[in-house]
């Protein structure tokens, strides 16, 4: 046998050899990794995505049943997009995707997965490799993960720090005009109403010179508690828009409904009965509101805060305590 026959009989054994090293080796990774084939079957589950998923690879390996593992319903994960060439379908099931993840080397994302067996949800970066042989052919896709729930729900918690004011846990102004700029963008999407109400409250400079500014505190404090009640859960938006001025923004409402939105909220401060003896207008704080409606491509953030303020202008010239009201395009009244 001459040396070429030899080395290539020696090659067949030492390729299977180096084979099951890989696989072994991939077992054993402390970054929870499974593989599938170009037709989406289980090759390689390891320990760790046993362990990220409570899944054992006895359940999934030979099937395509990996999707268990995340999600509650049969659907393509990350690496079957891949296998498969569907990377326009990408935004489809991870709507945050944005290509920027995209590579020759493969496809990155982050997402949310409701990881039925662990039972709760967990934010997850994936990533999803392709595999060719030396033809150039798909043999399998490699998709690794990362649990990041952590650093996710530590990074929400600062976004959330960052976008609320300290004293009433209500967003600040940034977080108001980023609010009312993606609202404005939906109601000339939707050709919807929007609303914003601009809120005052009355005298509150006489209120803290005659109780001190610890009890002007708790008073923002009591008016931003009403506000955040009188709200329809996470649709409208509460901020204080600086010292003792207010903002709300209502979309996709009726001006009518935004009327009664003013309404119910100043007469539920009223009956807080916070002693305001030095107030010209009654013996408890009041709110001087003014309101702005406009609908669809009309709208310009500017403008309906603009015209909101001339409203409130409005109530506090005549006289406090009450709501006035204006809808862009048309005249204002007072109600």
């Amino acid at each position: 046998m001459s040396q070429v026959q030899k080395a290539s009989a020696r090659s067949a054994p030492d390729q299977e050899t180096d084979h099951g090293l890989t696989i072994r080796l991939m077992e054993h990774l402390i970054i929870p990794t499974f593989v599938i084939d170009c037709n989406s079957n289980v090759i390689i589950w390891n320990k760790a995505c046993e362990r990220l998923t409570g899944i054992s690879a006895a359940e999934v390996v030979n099937t395509k049943d990996h999707w268990r593992g995340f999600y509650p319903q049969r659907r393509s994960c990350l690496a079957d997009l891949v296998a498969q060439g569907r990377y326009t379908e990408i935004n489809q099931f991870f709507p945050n995707w944005d290509g920027v993840g995209l590579s020759d080397f493969g496809v990155s994302v982050e997402t949310s997965c409701p990881m039925p067996k662990l039972g709760r949800t967990l934010q997850l970066a994936v990533d999803a490799g392709p595999i060719y042989d030396d033809s150039g052919t798909l043999i399998a896709v490699v998709e690794t993960l990362r649990d990041i729930t952590a650093q996710k729900e530590a990074q929400f918690s600062l976004e959330s720090l960052a976008a609320l004011d300290g004293l009433t846990n209500l967003a600040n102004r940034r977080s108001f005009d980023l609010a009312l700029a993606n609202s404005v963008r939906r109601a000339a999407r939707e050709n919807s109403h929007l609303s914003v109400l601009m809120i005052d409250v009355d005298h509150f400079k006489a209120y803290n010179d005659s109780y001190g500014h610890q009890k002007g505190d708790d008073c923002l404090r009591a008016i931003a508690l009403k506000l955040r009640g009188t709200l329809r859960g996470k649709s409208d938006i509460a901020a204080r828009f600086g010292g003792e001025e207010f903002a709300i923004i209502l979309p996709d409402i009726a001006p009518s409904t935004a009327e009664n939105v003013a309404e119910r909220l100043r007469r539920g401060v009223q009956q807080l009965n916070i002693p305001h003896l030095a107030s010209s207008v009654t013996d408890c704080v009041t709110l001087s509101i003014g309101g702005a409606c406009g609908r669809g491509t009309e709208l310009d953030p500017h403008a309906l805060v603009a015209a909101a303020d001339d409203a409130l202008y409005r109530s506090k010239h005549n006289g406090r305590n009450q709501s006035s009201f204006a809808e862009i395009g048309a005249p204002s009244y007072l109600f």
